[in-house]
């Protein structure tokens, strides 16, 4: 059964009104992919009253209404993306389609998402329940924060949208605590993993640390450049539960408190996630508007684990879900992929078995366990840390029993894959990459190296590209011993702050003479808030080493430094 997103659902369930009301820019999938049916899943499993207000039409009152007030708060997403991501391209151009809308057209997710539907709910509903705002939109923007489209330092999330509490991370934790907090009539202001505003003469949290001030940050000089990347090395240095302090920053006359993280979900909540009752399909009352693309890919495909700790610097994925990994037992991965052979639009094939990268299952850093992050050192760049082990074991031995199971045709690899760590696993590297091209490939196989040249590798914080060429070579090999025609494909990242035209044309000749290809998959660098790279392109500065390196700006310039790798 879905969870409720109409009147005539809300009374069949015999409810007089829904305890939790969530909000989201996306069509209603319920999927694991989808963080909205996730939450509004692990809210259902702890006995309250769930229903969702998909792309509720923000020109009107009616529709954000349709399902009365709920008795204890509102959840609001702009959806599994940042809106402004989805709604226009790097080079500021407005997407047509979007996948996560019926019928495909780009025509129901607002501008500012979060925003759009907390003044929705405010002019719709006086008073007002507590209005929670959660997602990856609301965590990648829950302190001030460079934004691109507007070309300025924008004030917290919080503050914009006017809400009473900021959920970030992943938020199954901090959800949960909130909704008891609010039923039982106490404060959220002690629970992890969320932020809140109070007035800068109130008292403030033990320990905490202070963010340089918004008013410092926004300006826009070479000292408001200085104390922004102040501001995000404080940040970044308190994103790990076990060594986190609080941070305040100061905006106008109030203080935007940020608790320290909440922990991540163990091996066994993770499992009880995946273990709840996902439909795996399009609500009918979004279907009944087109086809939502989306579904083609996420409907069979399974979450192995959580978590990344690549730490690119133009990736936030850390940033939302961690730098650690906490993977999922294989008997949940497996009893997950049963299910799915239940389900009557199953063809046999899983179209994906990974994360935010497909080989970091099932191995993880034990100092990092205990202690968190280290604040000195990255896992994987410059070169793979001598303390993580990497072993691609566990995940032979998962995808050889889901390519077992009855009525599983082919399992594929659809995440990305980090080459460095397959040949770092000098036990089982080799292997895996017989193993995947054998079983798991539909064609061609997908890596990121994003560019080749030194010096823009360590912008990016990736490592040369020895490794990309020892894993080329590994592949080729399997495919000749296995009598395949099977291919790489390879994103490379144009304009990324410190990249120069004769940069790009030095990762041209690579890919000529050493792939043997002209780049199709060129994505030009979008900069997205939350990340190392966004502090560059907005400073115009290294901010580890504090010099001064060349960005591309303009739509113009950055469109020429992809057009020469794919002229």
């Amino acid at each position: 059964m879905f969870m409720p997103c109409t009147q005539k659902e809300i009374e069949e369930r015999g409810w007089d009104s829904p305890d939790i009301i969530l909000v989201s820019g996306d069509a209603y999938i319920d999927t694991p992919f989808s963080g909205t049916a996730v939450i509004g899943r692990v809210l259902e499993s702890k006995g309250y009253r769930v229903a969702i207000i998909p792309q509720p039409d923000i020109n009107s009152k009616e529709d954000i209404k349709r399902l009365g007030e709920p008795k204890l708060f509102w959840g609001v997403s702009s959806g599994c993306v940042d809106s402004m991501v989805a709604n226009y391209t790097a080079t500021g151009k407005k997407r047509r389609s979007d996948d996560f809308t019926p019928g495909g057209l780009n025509n129901a997710r607002p501008d500012r998402a979060v925003i759009a539907y907390c003044n929705l709910i405010r002019s719709a509903f006086k008073p007002c329940k507590p209005i929670v705002i959660g997602g990856i939109e609301a965590s990648l923007r829950r302190i001030a924060h460079y934004d691109f489209w507007s070309d300025k330092v924008r004030r917290p999330l919080l503050f914009d949208a006017k809400a009473d509490i900021l959920s970030y991370g992943m938020g199954e934790h901090s959800m949960v605590e909130i909704a008891q907090a609010i039923k039982a009539g106490r404060s959220c202001k002690n629970i992890p993993g969320i932020c809140y505003a109070q007035p800068a003469t109130a008292e403030i949290p033990q320990h905490a640390v202070m963010l340089p001030d918004f008013k410092s940050v926004a300006e826009k000089s070479e000292e408001g450049h200085h104390a922004f990347i102040k501001m995000f090395t404080l940040f970044s240095e308190n994103q790990e539960a076990q060594s986190a302090n609080a941070l305040i920053q100061q905006i106008d006359t109030r203080n935007l408190i940020h608790n320290p993280p909440a922990t991540l979900l163990s091996q066994e909540e993770l499992d009880a996630v995946y273990k709840l009752p996902f439909k795996l399909d399009v609500h009918p009352d979004c279907s009944r508007n087109g086809k939502v693309r989306a579904l083609d890919t996420i409907q069979f495909s399974i979450t192995t684990h959580r978590g990344c700790y690549g730490t690119c610097n133009f990736c936030a994925i850390a940033v939302h879900q961690g730098r650690r990994v906490v993977s999922r037992s294989e008997k949940s991965i497996i009893s997950e992929a049963k299910r799915m052979t239940q389900h009557s639009r199953f063809r046999g094939i899983i179209s994906d078995a990974g994360g935010p990268t497909a080989n970091m299952y099932g191995f993880e850093c034990s100092h990092k366990i205990k202690h968190g992050a280290c604040r000195d050192k990255r896992c994987l760049y410059p070169s793979v840390c001598k303390q993580l082990h990497p072993t691609h074991k566990p995940l032979i031995n998962l995808l050889t029993h889901l390519r077992s199971l009855p009525n599983v045709r082919k399992v594929f690899t659809a995440s990305g894959i980090r080459a460095d760590l397959v040949t770092a696993d000098k036990q089982h590297g080799g292997e895996y990459v017989q193993c995947i091209a054998k079983n798991h490939v539909s064609g061609q196989l997908k890596l990121a190296p994003e560019h080749v040249s030194k010096r823009v590798l360590g912008f990016m914080g990736k490592p040369d590209n020895s490794s990309l060429l020892e894993f080329k070579k590994m592949f080729e090999e399997s495919n000749r011993r296995f009598e395949l025609r099977q291919f790489l494909t390879y994103y490379f990242i144009a304009a990324h702050p410190g990249c120069s035209l004769e940069d790009m044309k030095a990762l041209k000749r690579f890919a000529t003479r050493e792939l043997k290809l002209t780049p199709e998959q060129v994505q030009v660098f979008t900069p997205t808030p939350s990340t190392w790279s966004t502090t560059m392109y907005y400073t115009g500065i290294d901010p580890f080493s504090g010099e001064k390196i060349h960005v591309a700006r303009g739509a113009r310039d950055k469109q020429t430094q992809k057009d020469v790798l794919q002229s």
